[in-house]
């Protein structure tokens, strides 16, 4: 389920290592429910219902499944309304087999845990070329990209000094009772890339002041479970009107359905792609394992903008910087990242420098810190382009991206990706 892929890495990467993803069992299919396997969370499972007929039916036929669930003995922990219809609880096996023969129900599948990927121009703000943005007018002064951009992760600092936090729309998936606040420092060096403030200190993100959402799926170990990533997911989508775009920098194992998680049980899937068709575009981390990216998820899905990491450690092309934080060769693929079809973007992801937890600032390397260069991105477009689908913004990126970084290299597949190129935005 889900890791961090980054310095700090589903959830996503914390550190310059990457971190494991957890390995996924096969899906229950409708109606039908399995064993726990030693990958998945014991006793925990994510219930999705039929589809109603209404908004008004769906909302009853929800109510009416967690009053029904609770009857028979589960534990309800979350209720999704709007990027799917179901709940997640905690029952015993033999319950959720009973619960899958309910008539309104879709499919029960086992929960799985997840894990986490003077002011300064960060190399990776400049290679992206996000200080040539007539959008983000980098200069120093601080006047701010205008859009919303929701951080599913360990949650943000929101005393930090160089961020725009939009504290009244975050959401603690993890532990609901507290707010989400970011205890690991991955949510929030994800969110300094975004969009740190063009306030003359620290640092300064892609798209700079852009009003950032915390929505906390992980705990302060970067740890948590695919039913709190979903649970993200529905809150976003119930804030689809006001919410551009989102950055998912963590995985976990899994694969495309090529049907929106309808053929394979899979409700993570099903989630974002309701939520893509309410006008939210996503980015996600390819992944650190140096592997297919079509091993993994959300990185596999087509619905999804999936971004490979560059090593850059000079802001510029021609493979002249000397390496810093870590052991790699400018202007090549990251020797950690995830490859292959599914990759829609490189972007810088080595020794990226960024705003931290407790109003501090660190540098970490993972496809957990290139993901939000291309949410920063996606900002930027939809700051100008406010119509704009979670499609036409996907086609925007690519089309802009150049081709101006060494290859091969690590990339382990015969598809080299556009880099993010953001000067023209």
């Amino acid at each position: 389920m889900p890791k961090i892929f980054g310095a700090a890495l589903l959830v996503l990467a914390l550190a310059a290592a990457p971190a494991a993803t957890a390995a996924t069992g096969p899906a229950a299919r409708p109606g039908q429910t399995h064993g726990q396997a030693p990958g998945e969370t014991a006793g925990r499972y994510i219930v999705t219902l039929k589809d109603a007929p209404a908004a008004g039916s769906a909302e009853a036929a929800v109510n009416a499944a967690v009053v029904r669930a609770a009857s028979m003995g589960a534990t309800v922990l979350h209720v999704y309304r709007h990027a799917l219809h179901g709940y997640a609880a905690s029952m015993t096996a033999s319950t959720a087999a009973a619960v899958a023969d309910e008539p309104g129900v879709r499919s029960v599948e086992p929960d799985r845990p997840v894990r986490i990927a003077a002011q300064s121009v960060p190399t990776g703000v400049d290679r992206a070329e996000a200080d040539l943005s007539p959008t983000a007018a980098i200069d120093g002064t601080d006047t701010r990209v205008d859009a919303d951009v929701a951080v599913i992760d360990t949650g943000i600092d929101a005393n930090h000094p160089d961020l725009n936090v939009y504290e009244a729309g975050g959401k603690n998936c993890w532990l609901p009772i507290m707010p989400p606040t970011d205890r690991h420092g991955h949510g929030t060096h994800v969110a300094g890339t975004i969009g740190a403030l063009d306030n003359g200190t620290g640092v300064v993100g892609v798209a700079p002041g852009v009003r950032l959402w915390p929505v906390q799926v992980l705990s302060p170990f970067g740890s948590g479970s695919t039913s709190n990533v979903i649970c993200g997911i529905d809150h976003v989508t119930e804030h689809a009107d006001e919410i551009d775009v989102v950055n998912m920098s963590l995985g976990g194992t899994g694969k495309d359905d090529g049907d929106c998680g309808r053929t394979d049980t899979d409700a993570m899937h099903r989630a974002i792609c309701n939520s893509v068709a309410r006008g939210v575009t996503y980015a996600v981390a390819a992944g650190n394992d140096h592997a297919d990216a079509a091993g993994f998820v959300p990185a596999a899905y087509d619905e999804v903008i999936t971004v490979s990491a560059l090593a850059d450690f000079d802001g510029g092309p021609g493979g002249l910087g000397g390496s810093t934080c870590r052991t790699d060769r400018d202007d090549t693929f990251a020797d950690f990242s995830n490859y292959g079809r599914d990759v829609d973007l490189i972007a810088p992801g080595v020794c990226i420098r960024s705003t931290s937890a407790n109003g501090g600032y660190s540098t970490l390397s993972g496809t957990s810190m290139a993901a939000p260069h291309v949410a920063g991105g996606a900002a930027l477009y939809r700051a100008t382009h406010p119509g704009a689908s979670p499609a036409e913004v996907k086609a925007a990126l690519l089309a802009a991206g150049g081709m101006d970084w060494a290859w091969p290299s690590e990339d382990g597949d015969g598809v080299k990706e556009p880099l993010l190129q953001l000067g023209s935005f």
